[in-house]
C-alpha cells in the first residue's frame, strides 16, 4: 500500500488533488502572437498536473496547444468556453479570473 506524502493517506483516499483545485487562483488571458494569431493563457496552476489537465483542456476544446509547468497555452480564442471547463474539471469559479 502507498502513502501520500503530502497528507499521509492511502493513495486510494487521498483528496490532495481535489483540496489544490479548490484553492487554486487561476488567471485566463488572451494574447496575440506574430503573424495575428490568438491564443489563450491559463497560469497560476503550479501545483498540479497541468500535463493531464491540458490534454483534457485541448481534447474538450478541439484545439491544439503547449503546456508548460505552471501554465497551459491553447490555440485560438477560448474565454467564452473555458471557465465552464475548468469548472468541470473541479476548480471553483470563485479562484478563476479572466
Amino acid at each position: 500500500m502507498h502513502i501520500c506524502p503530502n497528507c499521509g493517506l492511502p493513495l486510494e483516499a487521498c483528496v490532495c488533488v481535489e483540496l489544490t483545485k479548490k484553492s487554486q487562483t487561476i488567471t485566463i488571458k488572451k494574447e496575440k502572437r506574430k503573424f495575428g494569431k490568438i491564443i489563450t493563457v491559463i497560469s497560476g496552476l503550479s501545483e498540479l498536473d497541468t500535463q493531464k489537465l491540458g490534454k483534457k483542456l485541448k481534447m474538450k476544446l478541439a484545439c491544439g496547444g503547449k503546456i508548460e509547468k505552471d501554465k497551459i497555452e491553447l490555440q485560438g480564442d477560448h474565454l467564452n468556453k473555458i471557465k465552464k471547463v475548468l469548472v468541470e474539471e473541479g476548480f471553483s469559479p470563485e479562484n478563476i479570473t479572466l
